[in-house]
């Protein structure tokens, strides 16, 4: 029998969603007049990024929720926290480097793509597993 799945990942999408919209309104009307358009851009890319994941994960939450086997579980709610941690990384350090102007933070910003890609990555293997049931080879 599979457990009951944590609420985290719905939370989680809910704030990245919520923090989201915030910086793309602060981009589109505070930052404008502060920052080149190239910064604006990095600042837009970062936003969108967030919260395409934030719905991802939402999504994602769901599918975790459902999974009829534990391993399974198991894979997506890892998939979950790597998309937490890839937004953090790749948004935030974007934000960062353009609030700050400091370079130093750019090195971070293909961490978290590393780590979004390790998500959809383990996504797409939880996706070809047959019927996701107890009889998968992830089960």
């Amino acid at each position: 029998m599979v457990g009951v799945a944590p609420r985290w990942p719905r939370s989680w999408a809910a704030l990245l969603g919520f923090l989201g919209v915030a910086a793309g309104a602060f981009g589109a009307h505070g930052l404008r007049d502060l920052v080149t358009p190239e910064q604006l851009n990095t600042w837009e890319t970062a936003a969108d990024y967030q919260l395409l994941h934030a719905i991802a994960l939402l999504g994602l939450s769901t599918w975790q929720q459902s999974a009829l086997s534990s391993r399974l579980q198991s894979w997506l709610l890892l998939a979950c926290g790597l998309m937490v941690v890839g937004v953090l990384l790749f948004s935030g350090s974007l934000y960062l480097l353009v609030l700050t102007n400091i370079s130093a933070f750019g090195p971070i910003t293909p961490l978290g793509g590393v780590a979004l890609l390790m998500a959809w990555s383990i996504l797409l293997g939880c996706g070809l597993v047959k019927g996701n049931n107890a009889s998968t080879p992830l089960s």
